[in-house]
């Protein structure tokens, strides 16, 4: 892309031509600079929580079903901006074109689920034990939202949190990672635009955006006007905010890491299985959080399914992601690949047998960018490094000879996101879902672990936090519950029958 092309592709999403900040962007395709943004001092969170909270006390007053509204005005917008902002996130993450596309259409879905929920924030209503009572649910506004997000889905998770947190009635505050700040903000930059078409319905500082590196999280993160921290990142990450914002009694959402597997029984049709594994094993060069990282497959066709598991992978098309054909791009940075590296060198170490890739490829022509041979590891047993979730293209192998086993090896790692298992087998089917099943959030059958749909609540067990986004109920954790009990009768019974005076 020229600078021209990079040019008006920012002035059509709002992006401007910043080339004077400190916090410079480059691109993982090739190294080259995309912009220079300047970074907001954490200084100036204490400024932007007070605005945030005025605009709390005039947005929650607002019906959900106008709030609704600009949530359907926000959705036109990232409709018409689709193509571009699935560019820049292809640009700044190194995501293949239809990847890029893909995340910006999550952002229009959000909105559209959104929407329907702004006529839907129901609460219940509960039979009483005493006469001439009856009880019920409300749910109101919870308060200021700071959505912290991490480079993979720089544009997605934001809108995941925003819309939800808008029609629920909180204002929010959004933290981007240093590592993909465009794909975020030229998605902000639409909610901007469907704030300036909804009008003066709108409180000032219902949306806010602070560029710069971790400091401005972890003020986000430590600040008592913050009612809810949506934090996605890494275990370790999470262990850091978790118990700062449970010090000061905020709440929280964590998407943190996976180690996600799927099981290949004897039942499994191995031509899906095999599909399933090459998108879940290398789309997004193995940096997604449902990346498919271990593959547990009964002994009895193990052998079969990896013979053409190293055939693909051999004819994967690596290089530029906005090439046709492309499959796999680069991995975000050189930290990234050097972890890949001595996973591999652990994993052989610990006895695992190098079936394909690993190697860097495409150095002379991007000597600046980090392009990856995704690898196939065949492991004797589940060692420490495979219970360590590597993030990058990156597939371990483990054979099994009863379910059981398989879902013991399954479920022992420290993760708990998605999982996944193929079988024709009814009985296979069912144990795996069941309570004796998979232990993760996510558990799907005959489809891999990745690609999950905005209408199911998205997030894991265990390490990955325990926390939900996206569909489902998962719009009550923006909300506060208040439980009512209203007496129409002319006397004043005491629950539980107590009798007092």
């Amino acid at each position: 892309m020229t600078n021209d092309e990079l040019s008006r592709l920012f002035q059509r999403t709002g992006l401007g031509n910043d080339q004077d900040g400190s916090l410079q962007v480059r691109s993982p395709i090739d190294g080259a600079p995309l912009a220079r943004l300047p970074e907001l001092p954490a200084s100036a969170i204490g400024d932007m929580v007070t605005r945030s909270r005025a605009a709390f006390r005039a947005w929650r007053l607002v019906p959900a079903p106008v709030r609704g509204e600009l949530v359907r005005l926000w959705g036109e917008e990232l409709r018409a901006a689709k193509a571009d902002i699935g560019r820049i996130v292809s640009l700044e993450v190194g995501k293949i074109a239809q990847e890029g596309l893909g995340e910006a259409q999550e952002c229009v879905d959000i909105c559209d689920f959104a929407l329907g929920l702004s006529r839907q924030l129901y609460g219940r209503t509960i039979v009483s034990e005493r006469p001439g009572h009856r009880m019920m649910e409300q749910y109101h506004p919870l308060g200021p939202v700071a959505v912290i997000t991490a480079f993979n889905f720089p544009s997605a998770v934001f809108a995941w949190n925003a819309a939800l947190a808008l029609v629920c009635g909180d204002p929010v505050i959004f933290k981007p990672s240093e590592k993909a700040p465009l794909s975020g903000l030229a998605t902000f930059r639409a909610l901007e635009r469907a704030i300036e078409r909804f009008g003066h319905r709108a409180p000032r500082g219902l949306a806010q955006i602070a560029i710069g590196r971790a400091d401005l999280a972890e003020a986000l993160v430590e600040h008592p006007g913050i009612a809810l921290v949506s934090a996605t990142g890494s275990t370790r990450m999470g262990r850091s905010v978790g118990p700062k914002v449970a010090q000061r009694f905020g709440r929280r959402i964590l998407e943190l890491g996976g180690n996600n597997a799927m099981i290949v029984t004897p039942a499994a049709d191995l031509d899906m299985a095999l599909r399933a594994i090459l998108f879940g094993a290398v789309a997004t060069a193995g940096q997604r959080c449902t990346t498919l990282r271990r593959l547990i497959v009964h002994r009895s066709v193990k052998a079969a399914l990896l013979e053409r598991l190293v055939k693909t992978y051999a004819g994967l098309r690596i290089g530029d992601p906005l090439a046709d054909g492309t499959l796999v791009g680069p991995l975000i940075d050189e930290a990234a690949f050097q972890a890949m590296q001595a996973a591999l060198a652990s994993a052989q170490e610990q006895g695992g047998s190098l079936l394909a890739g690993g190697q860097r490829v495409l150095t002379e022509r991007h000597p600046q960018a980090w392009y990856v041979q995704p690898a196939i590891v065949d492991m004797p047993a589940q060692t420490s490094v495979v219970r360590h979730e590597t993030f990058a293209p990156l597939l371990y192998v483990l054979g099994y000879d009863t379910l059981e086993e398989a879902i013991e090896l399954h479920n022992d790692v420290p993760q708990g996101l998605s999982s996944c298992i193929f079988s024709n087998d009814m009985r296979e089917v069912e144990l795996f879902l069941s309570a004796a099943g998979s232990d993760c959030g996510i558990a799907n059958v005959n489809i891999g672990p990745n690609g999950a749909e905005i209408g199911g609540a998205f997030g894991g067990e265990k390490e990955t936090g325990g926390d939900r986004e996206s569909g489902s109920d998962a719009w009550k954790q923006y909300m506060r519950r208040s439980t009512n009990t209203i007496n129409y009768s002319h006397e004043l019974p005491l629950a539980q029958g107590i009798q007092f005076g």
